[in-house]
């Protein structure tokens, strides 16, 4: 058998079986530092497909931009879903695994079959009201993330009117939980509680465990409220679409929400930042003129927060790059990896204000992330709004020293430190934005946001930079 690749040259396909080879851990401290050098490494040895070893389980990586976007829209060739795993219904995939526990959870992202259609419609409909700008749903939202992002910096404030801040712990990360918990309809900040256990559960330490338990139970408690008691709020309107929705099930499409929405834009927005920061003059110029999403599809295509997406598996023994994928084999879409390829990336135009929508960071096919709309408008809204409260923004350390946080799926910055010069006055929203009265109108009471572990927590980063 021949493959196609590379600049229309012919190879003889390897059609030697995944379990038969010997792959390469993927997860090194080389990946964790340098994942660029990981992926060419990998690109000169096996070409756009290559078999990794992922903590123990090989799998198949896909590093060229044309094969990922084969297997990405071609669901019916390249289904999700665990069922369609060889070797884990043949019982080679350790009990143990440390991936399984993020795999296991079945919600919108990981579920296949015959449910996952009626699934994505209802979350689509749920949606909608969100992401629709003519809807009175999304203008609240907006308005949310400008009166959120305005306490958060007011709260940055507290520490004088310049110095250094660090802006992933202080802004880019909170921003978005408080945005989900208005999404989700937590009653004020009744929801801060639930969004320091997300936070736990992401960042993967000795209490994340505790927390996710937590965390579930708080959920499936909102999840029975909102049923008994329907809102104006995402998981009411899921129900509503999806009335066969059991309350266990309910609860964790709200924990996929709310993990993916906070982690992602959460890394969004960062990188956006620096993005700006870091820029030629003509980057900072664009975002000065209300181009700030193409300061995101920048930032995306060099640093995509989700770097790899959670596998599909052959349906049934395909060639793909220089291999034969055989049906069962679990293969891996590696976003930053396809960004990178020289087919791709050599017609992509360098220098330029405006960038190229032909990114993966939300996927591609009929299973492209169906909150892209809402998790893009959340952060520029947020990036938006910081520019405009700051009149300075550097970074504290140089580009090429940030501290990174990589793990098989996200790659983000663990911290951000900026100096800054806050305005002398704090700059209303602009004229196509909510008014006071709108934040007014989504901002819980004081007191008892001062009250929350979340306030108290990101009041301590003040006290503490002092």
């Amino acid at each position: 058998m021949e493959s196609q690749w590379g600049d229309g040259g012919s190879v003889d396909l390897d059609d030697t079986r995944l379990e038969e080879l010997s792959p390469q851990p993927l997860l090194t401290r080389d990946y964790e530092t340098r994942p660029a050098l990981v992926y060419e490494r990998l690109r000169q040895q096996h070409g756009p497909v290559a078999p990794v070893d992922l903590l123990g389980v090989p799998a198949w990586l896909v590093l060229g931009y044309r094969e990922a976007l084969q297997v990405l829209q071609d669901n019916d060739g390249f289904p999700k879903g665990l069922e369609n795993w060889r070797a884990r219904s043949e019982g080679r995939v350790p009990a143990d695994w440390p991936l399984g526990p993020s795999l296991e959870v079945n919600h919108i992202l990981i579920q296949g079959g015959p449910g996952y259609r009626p699934l994505r419609t209802a979350w689509d409909v749920a949606l909608k009201p969100f992401q629709d700008p003519r809807h009175p749903q999304a203008k609240r939202l907006k308005a949310a993330v400008t009166a959120y992002a305005d306490e958060l910096i007011t709260l940055v404030g507290q520490g004088g009117k310049t110095g250094v801040a660090d802006l992933s712990a202080q802004f880019s990360r909170p921003l978005p939980l408080m945005v989900a918990s208005h999404l989700l309809g937590f009653p004020g900040s009744q929801g801060d509680d639930a969004l320091m256990d997300m936070w736990r559960v992401l960042d993967a330490g000795p209490d994340a465990e505790a927390a996710l338990e937590r965390l579930l139970a708080t959920l499936a408690e909102l999840a029975a409220t909102k049923l008994e008691k329907p809102g104006d709020d995402f998981p009411s309107y899921l129900l509503a679409a999806h009335p066969d929705l059991s309350l266990d099930h309910l609860a964790r499409e709200l924990f996929m929400l709310l993990g993916m929405t906070s982690d992602h834009v959460g890394i969004l927005i960062s990188n956006t930042v620096v993005e700006v920061i870091s820029g030629e003059g003509s980057v900072r110029a664009s975002l000065s003129a209300g181009m700030v999403r193409e300061a995101m599809n920048r930032s995306v295509m060099r640093k995509p927060p989700l770097v790899n997406f959670v596998p599909r598996f052959a349906a049934e023994d395909t060639p793909l790059g220089n291999y034969t994928i055989r049906a069962g084999d679990p293969v891996w879409v590696s976003s930053a990896a396809a960004h990178a390829d020289p087919l791709f990336a050599d017609h992509v135009a360098s220098g330029t204000t405006i960038s190229t929508r032909a990114h993966l960071s939300w996927g591609a096919g009929p299973r492209q992330c169906p909150a892209r709309e809402l998790a893009s408008t959340v952060a520029a809204a947020g990036v938006g709004r910081l520019f405009e409260r700051f009149d300075y923004l550097d970074l504290a350390l140089p580009a090429d020293q940030l501290p990174w946080r990589s793990s098989p799926f996200m790659r983000g910055l663990r911290s951000l430190p900026v100096r800054y010069e806050l305005s002398s006055a704090p700059a209303r929203p602009s004229a196509n934005g909510p008014g006071p009265e709108a934040a007014e109108e989504v901002l819980p009471d004081q007191s008892a946001r001062q009250r929350s572990s979340l306030w108290r927590y990101l009041t301590g980063l003040i006290r503490g930079g002092r």
